[in-house]
């Protein structure tokens, strides 16, 4: 199946960002262990950030709370709204100190724009930060669609992210393949009709990326051309 996926030359491609096109990690974490000590906690190592990003920064945050055992902070409305405006704060501030393109995703993309397909991010992250992110790394040309988290009512695994970047990209959800790293990206273009590959060394929240139920799985972008 992964190898006849592949071999398809689609009119659009649509990528999940945090763990698929960016390893964005070091600076998430940095910004989460500031939140954590703003709250008198210990940092966490960024083995666990990897583990638990993906899921939005409120989910980041309250798997780190739970982790030290004050699930009790959670509730605190006011307390939360305080710790997210510092993290996100903080993470603006340093979006891409240390975040990098994985190996080949340039190449990829400029590839794959060249022989005229369409290109979309779809992710979770907040506009502002996915904008911020991807034009500090110089990747925003070459998108001609970016949903993100708050782009909608709605957010991935919901199908409609998905089916907003190829209604924006003119292009049908049969036609367009949706390329991410964890089990929310292959329910989202389940959800939207769209064959799906994972990468594996992406954020898959310790699944092993042949486990997701991706129609295959990548080791490197250039399986994608």
């Amino acid at each position: 199946m992964a190898a006849s996926i592949l071999a398809r030359r689609y009119s659009a491609y649509l990528f999940d960002l945090d763990g698929t096109l960016i390893d964005s990690a070091p600076d998430i974490n940095r910004a989460l262990n500031h939140a954590l000590a703003a709250a008198h906690l210990p940092a966490v190592d960024e083995a666990l950030t990897r583990h638990w990003v993906g899921h939005g920064s409120r989910v980041l945050l309250e798997q780190a709370l739970e982790h030290h055992g004050r699930s009790e902070l959670i509730d605190d409305a006011d307390g939360m709204t305080r710790l997210l405006d510092v993290f996100i704060g903080h993470y603006e501030a340093h979006i891409a100190d240390r975040s990098t393109p994985y190996r080949g995703v340039v190449e990829a993309l400029d590839a794959l724009a060249c022989r005229g397909a369409a290109l979309a991010v779809v992710t979770n992250k907040l506009t502002r930060l996915s904008h911020r992110v991807l034009e500090a790394l110089d990747l925003a040309h070459y998108f001609g669609a970016i949903v993100c988290g708050d782009t909608l009512s709605v957010s991935k695994p919901d199908a409609e992210p998905a089916l907003h970047a190829c209604r924006i990209l003119n292009c049908a959800p049969a036609d367009a393949l949706f390329v991410g790293d964890s089990e929310t990206d292959v329910k989202t273009a389940r959800n939207a009709g769209c064959a799906v590959v994972c990468v594996r060394d992406g954020y898959n929240h310790g699944t092993p990326a042949d486990a997701l139920g991706a129609d295959g799985v990548i080791d490197s972008f250039t399986e994608l051309l």
